[in-house]
């Protein structure tokens, strides 16, 4: 490949005959991703790929099915920006922990069901810290704020991810769990607040948000606040969902989020969920910011 590297972070996938993923075909190309899941049939089977990176600890490698040659044969630009601007810059600024990045990306991800980087970023996700039970539940949230064939396709990888480093339901969090205490007074107004403005336009969809959501996801004790907060946020801006980032903004940095933190998960964005997406949400995030200073 002449000159370029990804410096020693590259893994180079060996041409090998392997399986391809077990994936339904028919609801894959139901949910319009079949063509990004073609690509993995075609290249090194996922399983010895997620135990490359795993052991080697190499997660400079292009994610997915892709290794550096691929990307220099197609484009050398976008190489040479994944191995300086992305890999070497912002995934090395302090502003966030190399696990919250990886919870921010996760969730972008899954927001936009990016299956081809799914496997490297779920892996490098529990490499950084993000524990089975964590990445489990991360899922199971973005059903809601995503949508269920999100949380779906985001399964069909993990699975394979989970069995190849042994990970039994053991490690994950139980269907049912007690769940954590719920601030009763701001829950009510939430609620009441809610149910004024759009209880009359669809009271089944108040309802719900109050009895699923409210009362129930986010009492679950397998994330933290804070890290259901982060993935909430991130997963709003990666779609495009400005009108509900304040309240989200807002109960993230009551959660324990900084604004040094949230002014870099849109820096992180940026790269997983394009420029515009991060750009779109920059008026609301400044607004959250500048109210909360008064």
């Amino acid at each position: 490949m002449g000159q370029f590297t990804f410096h020693e972070a590259v893994t180079r996938a060996e041409p090998v005959n392997g399986a391809p993923i077990n994936i339904d075909r028919r609801s894959l190309i139901k949910s319009g991703i079949a063509v990004s899941i073609i690509a993995l049939w075609h290249t090194e089977p996922l399983g010895a790929k997620e135990v490359k990176m795993s052991e080697n600890k190499k997660h400079g490698a292009v994610a997915g099915t892709l290794n550096a040659d691929d990307v220099w044969a197609v484009s050398p630009a976008l190489a040479q920006y994944t191995a300086g601007p992305l890999l070497d810059g912002v995934w090395k600024r302090p502003e966030l922990t190399p696990r919250d990045r990886s919870v921010v990306t996760v969730a972008a991800l899954i927001a936009r069901i990016q299956l081809i980087e799914m496997p490297y970023h779920f892996a490098l996700a529990l490499d950084n810290g993000v524990k089975p039970g964590e990445l489990s539940e991360i899922i199971t949230h973005l059903a809601f704020y995503a949508g269920w064939a999100n949380a779906m396709s985001a399964v069909a990888i993990a699975k394979d991810i989970f069995h190849r480093r042994g990970i039994g339901v053991d490690q994950l969090p139980p269907a049912k769990d007690k769940l954590l205490q719920l601030n009763e007074e701001a829950e009510k107004q939430r609620a009441a607040q809610v149910s004024n403005n759009f209880g009359a336009v669809s009271p089944g969809l108040v309802q719900k948000t109050t009895d699923l959501l409210f009362r129930d996801l986010w009492l679950r004790p397998a994330l933290a606040p804070r890290d259901r907060s982060l993935v909430t946020v991130s997963a709003l801006i990666a779609n495009g969902q400005t009108a509900q980032i304040t309240y989200h903004l807002g109960r993230a940095m009551d959660n324990g989020l900084t604004q040094e933190q949230a002014s870099e998960v849109l820096t992180q964005i940026a790269f997983y969920a394009g420029w515009p997406c991060a750009f779109s949400a920059l008026p609301v995030v400044k607004d959250v910011f500048e109210k909360r200073q008064k």
